[in-house]
């Protein structure tokens, strides 16, 4: 059983934004030396995710319209009486989910013909990690 661990860390210009992680994910598995198993891409934070979806401007944008839609960035959340202002960014993360586990087939990220993925931040402008753990044969 091989197993790696990497962490990338995040610091985005803006508040949402949406970062395709495929190519890095896939240099991880490569390092990692695993045939066949498993990664794990997990953002270690409340307020951003992780997801698998195209990379299309165009969906990208219908996804940012959809989760603003769903949770916007308002006052008046209860998380706010806190003193935070983000409790949008949290029902986003629950919205889209904050890890995916992806097979590895052959040494390589199993992934379907359109499939990418993302890192989500809806918090942005400080520093958030992200865990990357491959496992397997």
């Amino acid at each position: 059983m091989k197993s790696c661990t990497e962490y990338l860390t995040f610091n985005t210009k803006k508040h949402r934004d949406y970062i395709n992680i495929t190519a890095t994910v896939e240099d991880i598995v490569h390092k990692s030396g695993v045939q066949e198993g498993l990664a794990l891409i997990s953002a270690m934070h409340i307020t951003a995710g992780v997801w698998v979806n195209d990379d299309e401007p165009g969906i990208i944008s219908d996804i940012d319209e959809w989760l603003e839609k769903l949770a916007p960035f308002r006052e008046g959340y209860r998380h706010h009486r806190t003193g935070e202002t983000n409790g949008d960014s949290h029902l986003k993360n629950l919205l889209v989910g904050h890890q995916v586990v992806m097979p590895v087939t052959g040494g390589k990220l199993d992934l379907g013909p359109w499939q990418q993925i993302f890192y989500a931040e809806f918090d942005g402008q400080r520093p958030k990690k992200l865990v990357i753990k491959v496992i397997g044969e």
